[in-house]
């Protein structure tokens, strides 16, 4: 029997499909152009962590600069009682919120949060969180946890020099601050490192500074353990504030890293 005029037929066999074969070269392209723009997609978002660690190495350079002027900060803690000088750790000790600048109310620990609290104490390319205790230093192995986490280590040579001692042997020796540290722009302060490598040096990644030719605490570059976790390069902030950075960062000579305060 004829359909009357105007019906089309409405068999579904008679609809366009994709045929096996047409499906599997449409999933192949697919597949080709996921793998195209991988890439692209991965160096992008790569750039952006690297430009958010970089936002947050140049704030804590500010924050130092400022925790440094005691016309500006006259409150550092236990430090008060220096007489305008300041230990790094200390700030260090401001910067995460710990000790006597503790900032979570009872808890007897804290996770920090990318977002939030000590941000810029975090750079994006880590992935684990760290978690603070109360009344810890930041000179203790217990104060930041776990370790490997940590993202950002400061300049060890601001924190213990080395200074010459009986028989000419070097011996490390305590640093104190003063405001005299911010005429020095090009000595490094803080930068990425490897808070595994830390770890596996028995170290605290917080502290951190090359060799050089050291014959006591920094020989054998125990506290050496950049973090070039941004295509190659790691990220540095200067007391000056500026932030650069570098594939080979023991190389650039203008860099003091050499420098150490003398009290």
């Amino acid at each position: 029997m004829s359909l009357p005029q105007g019906f089309a037929k409405s068999d579904s066999s008679l609809r366009p499909a994709f045929t096996l074969v047409e499906l599997m070269i449409c999933l192949a392209i697919i597949g080709v152009l996921i793998g195209l723009l991988s890439p692209a997609l991965s160096g992008a978002l790569g750039a952006a962590r690297n430009v958010k660690c970089q936002a947050s190495l140049r704030t804590v350079a500010m924050d130092f600069a400022y925790f440094a002027d005691q016309s500006t900060h006259p409150n550092r803690g236990d430090d008060n009682q220096l007489q305008n000088r300041f230990r790094l750790s200390t700030f260090q000790e401001y910067e995460y919120a710990i000790d006597e600048f503790w900032a979570f109310g009872a808890a007897e620990e804290h996770e920090l949060e990318h977002s939030s609290d000590a941000a810029s104490m975090h750079c994006a390319s880590v992935s684990g969180t760290v978690r603070v205790a109360k009344n810890q230093a930041c000179t203790s192995s217990g104060a930041l946890n776990p370790p490997q986490n940590v993202s950002f280590g400061f300049n060890s040579r601001l924190h213990r020099a080395e200074v010459e001692g009986p028989g000419g042997f070097p011996l490390p020796r305590p640093v104190l601050l003063t405001s005299e540290i911010l005429q020095q722009p090009d000595v490094p302060l803080v930068w990425d490192v490897d808070g595994a490598e830390a770890f596996s040096n028995g170290v605290l990644p917080q502290f951190s500074a090359p060799s050089l030719d050291s014959q006591a605490i920094y020989a054998n570059d125990r506290f050496w353990f950049p973090g070039f976790r941004h295509g190659g390069v790691i990220n540095i902030a200067f007391v000056g504030g500026q932030v650069i950075s570098s594939k080979r960062p023991l190389e650039e000579g203008s860099w003091r890293w050499d420098y150490q305060p003398i009290n």
